[in-house]
């Protein structure tokens, strides 16, 4: 077990809640703090984008009669660009982050909102691609398909992430702080998960 957990413990629940994160945030931090480092979530991140427009631009590709080689050419240079995008924004994120030392934003309540961009994106990039459209839509759809990826970084992971690796080096995470918590959103998150374990002690009971 990293040390970080070992320490939680020690902090009362809103602050552990808000340090452990949500399942996106867990999935990470499972892996070494060298590893979950905003910057290789950047990564992971422009990776699964430049997946899914592998087959459109294949799709492309075919339709206008270009070799499988160019094409695919065509694809890892756009793979890069977003992967180099990603991982810088990554990076700046994680410095901002120890520079402006605010708490991390979970986002149980605005996932519905934040979630659905990359779909959304990935759905006009896609036919952007396919068909003949104006260049503005294309960069459109890329920076909807984008923006969610870093903007979560940004605002949720890399702001635990600082705050975890303090406390993995047996410094204060709230040093320098002057708000260590979102007291508001985290106490109706926490309402909501004893609401939740509270039905289900109920329905064993039935």
């Amino acid at each position: 077990m990293s040390r970080w957990r070992e320490r939680l413990d020690e902090f009362d629940d809103e602050h552990r809640h808000m340090l452990e994160g949500g399942s996106i945030s867990q999935l990470f931090l499972g892996q070494s703090l060298s590893f979950s480092h905003p910057f290789f979530v950047g990564i992971v991140y422009a990776m699964m984008i430049n997946l899914t427009l592998l087959l459109p631009i294949l799709y492309e590709g075919n339709s206008n009669s270009e070799n499988i080689s160019e094409t695919i050419k065509k694809w890892i240079n756009e793979s890069l660009i977003i992967l180099l995008l990603c991982a810088v924004l990554g990076s700046i994120s994680a410095l901002s982050s120890s520079l402006v030392k605010k708490p991390p934003l979970r986002l149980e309540k605005r996932r519905r909102y934040l979630f659905p961009l990359p779909f959304i994106g990935f759905l006009l990039s896609t036919i952007t691609i396919i068909f003949s459209t104006p260049e503005v839509w294309k960069i459109i759809g890329y920076s909807i398909l984008i923006i969610p990826g870093p903007l979560y970084i940004q605002i949720s992971y890399a702001p635990r992430w600082r705050m975890i690796e303090r406390i993995d080096r047996d410094l204060d995470p709230f040093d320098g702080m002057d708000v260590t918590i979102y007291e508001d959103d985290d106490k109706d998150n926490l309402s909501e998960q004893n609401l939740d374990e509270l039905e289900k002690a109920v329905d064993e009971l039935d």
